[in-house]
């Protein structure tokens, strides 16, 4: 694993420095969403070269396993950043359970804030002080309704009409 750390490009290398617990640490959700996406696009990368290479590599060698000894370092590689994404996912939903924890807190307060609370309405009995509103349905006026009640009943009459012929 050292040796494929030492054998990293000076961005590789410092990318994976970035996926360290220590280094993470004191990034916000945005920050490691962002790293995340670097970190998993070097992995794809790596991925991507070890299965072309391994490929091309069959047609030389003329089998797949003489090809994949031939590949090694891509997948070593692929496994470096694969760890690295990991770690950083595995931080990355610590920082978001956090963040909806916290969001939910602030709702629960607002909430909590805006609803009035029983002790400030006063002494009651519990009974309701007005009989309130009779309800009263306002689409029986409508013209549309009238003509669908109308049409009920014709409808009905003609059936009975047509029972009464039998």
């Amino acid at each position: 694993m050292k040796k494929i750390l030492n054998s990293l490009s000076e961005d590789e290398f410092v990318l994976i420095r970035e996926t360290k617990k220590a280094q993470m640490a004191g990034l916000d959700e945005d920050k490691l969403i962002k790293l995340h996406t670097r970190v998993r696009r070097a992995r794809n990368k790596h991925v991507k070269l070890y299965r072309q290479e391994g490929a091309a590599k069959v047609e030389d060698k003329g089998a797949r396993g003489a090809g994949k000894a031939a590949n090694v370092r891509n997948a070593d590689k692929a496994e470096v950043f694969e760890a690295a994404l990991s770690r950083v996912s595995r931080q990355l939903a610590t920082a978001a359970r956090a963040s909806a924890q916290d969001l939910k807190d602030e709702r629960l307060a607002r909430a909590r804030s805006d609803s009035p609370s029983f002790s400030e309405l006063g002494d009651s009995d519990g009974k309701v002080g007005s009989s309130g509103k009779a309800r009263v349905d306002a689409t029986r006026k409508s013209s549309g309704r009238k003509k669908f009640e109308a049409s009920t009943i014709a409808a009905g009459a003609r059936k009975q009409a047509k029972k009464d012929k039998r």
